[in-house]
């Protein structure tokens, strides 16, 4: 794992060396993503699969290849379940369109959890708003975990869909979704999985999860911005609608009728972002050269490290301590307001985040108004953790 393949992390803030410690937000690029992306404009750029002349075969080849690596990557069975999109959110709000036009109808219910971050609340909500169906809250537990001894009373015959977080961005949680999605087929009810901050956490294997449909972004795992991907079963990403129409989309487009085009391009309309998804197939080349397991295991003793020398820290107060959690870490110091603090530490260099990270509600459970939120990755360093500890120390002290 070598941290000069990121270039960034070389940086200096406020003439201090940079600590990045705000990888739940967006993850840093290692040179070789860079490269790929530079390379690809400099040699193949061109618009996909309408062109007959070189450059456009190549960009295309190079754009299915990305698939076929996405595909193999999650354990799809099929290139064909591998829509891209420009990231997470715009995911979400294609099943919550598309699924939702198909078989959502007044009085149905869509479930979610207490700790879904804004991007897996509101397009149901606007869903339920339309079709005149019922959102429904499945709630947490103090220390993070979900109360899963309720989810059968939640799980109804008029569930149509389970929209759920693998790993919670605030609290770090990470689900026991096998057992979830078990719950939640025996009933015929469908899931999505937001996969955001699980993929630079974990190797996934979506038919082992067996889950209906998997969210994720590629800037979350060392990947350019501006590209992510939808998976979801082919049998039932065939019986939905268009999510968007324009180019790509359509097979034939007559003022009287349009017919669609397969899978996966009737949910691709318009020219897609070639080279970030160039970007990607790079990232996930980068991240199966380190390992998906070793990544995992070091960013776990960053975790517990971290844990262990804030606990110290008189009047400090974590939220989200389940014992099967991501390496994030959410935390406030008594009587200080996260803002404050994040401000301190910006002027050391150490980069994290304050504020409700897009999960408003977690905060009004906790009757609070934000956290200070760190998240590591594996270019982190043990020695980066001394510094930050040190920090937040000093921000107590001036603050107080």
């Amino acid at each position: 794992m070598n941290r000069d393949d990121f270039p960034i992390l070389k940086r200096t803030i406020h003439n201090r060396p940079l600590i990045y410690f705000d990888n739940a937000a967006t993850t840093q690029k290692p040179q070789q993503v860079i490269d790929a992306l530079l390379y690809y404009y400099a040699h193949f750029n061109s618009n996909i699969h309408r062109g007959v002349h070189g450059l456009s075969q190549e960009a295309t080849a190079l754009f299915e290849e990305a698939r076929e690596t996405v595909q193999k990557y999650i354990n799809a069975s099929s290139s064909q379940e591998i829509i891209f999109t420009r990231g997470t959110t715009e995911s979400v709000n294609l099943v919550a369109s598309s699924f939702g036009k198909k078989f959502i109808y007044e009085g149905d219910e869509v479930l979610i959890t207490e700790m879904e971050h804004h991007s897996n609340i509101v397009p149901w909500q606007l869903l339920c708003e339309e079709k005149k169906a019922n959102l429904k809250v499945l709630p947490f537990q103090v220390n993070g975990e979900l109360c899963i001894d309720l989810l059968d009373n939640y799980l109804t015959e008029k569930t149509k869909i389970l929209a759920i977080t693998h790993t919670s961005n605030t609290l770090g949680t990470i689900n026991p979704l096998k057992s979830i999605i078990f719950k939640a087929h025996q009933k015929n009810i469908a899931v999505l999985v937001d996969g955001a901050q699980a993929m630079s956490h974990e190797k996934i294997d979506v038919q082992d999860l067996d889950c209906d449909f998997f969210a994720f972004s590629g800037h979350k795992m060392y990947a350019p911005m501006g590209v992510g991907v939808l998976y979801g079963k082919e049998r039932l990403l065939n019986t939905m609608p268009p999510y968007q129409g324009g180019g790509e989309m359509v097979q034939h487009v007559a003022f009287e009728k349009t017919t669609y085009n397969e899978l996966p391009y009737k949910f691709e309309a318009g020219t897609p972002s070639v080279g970030d998804v160039i970007g990607l197939k790079t990232a996930i080349a980068y991240i199966e050269t380190v390992g998906i397991e070793k990544i995992s295991a070091y960013q776990q003793k960053l975790l517990q490290y971290a844990v262990n020398k804030l606990s110290q820290i008189e009047g400090i107060e974590f939220f989200g301590t389940a014992p099967h959690k991501a390496a994030i870490l959410s935390f406030n110091l008594k009587g200080i307001h996260p803002y404050d603090v994040g401000a301190i530490l910006d002027q050391v260099g150490i980069a994290v985040r304050t504020g409700h990270h897009c999960t408003q509600p977690i905060m009004t459970k906790f009757g609070i108004s934000g956290t200070v939120r760190a998240s590591f990755a594996f270019y982190n360093t043990f020695e980066e953790i001394e510094s930050f500890v040190n920090a937040v120390i000093m921000a107590k002290k001036m603050l107080s």
